[in-house]
């Protein structure tokens, strides 16, 4: 599983990063966390508002900060 965090590095970004490392330590599901900030990349998944979720090519959530919860439940 490949879950992406598009954001420019602001501190919504970050949260959702730490929230969605702590979501798959807790589900113990094998996934490749990465942050994605440059612009044109962002761009490419027609992300207009930040910080988005995507997971395994799909966005799933833009534009706030889901919970650790909240990324569990689109995870399972």
């Amino acid at each position: 599983m490949k879950i992406e965090i598009l954001g420019m590095g602001c501190q919504k970004c970050a949260n959702l990063y730490d929230n969605a490392k702590q979501a798959v330590a807790e589900l113990g599901v094998a996934a490749e966390i990465v942050k994605v900030e440059n612009i044109n990349d962002i761009m490419k998944y027609g992300v207009m508002v930040t910080p988005a979720l995507v997971v395994d090519g799909k966005v799933k959530a833009t534009g706030k900060v889901l919970t650790k919860d909240d990324i569990k439940k689109i995870l399972a």
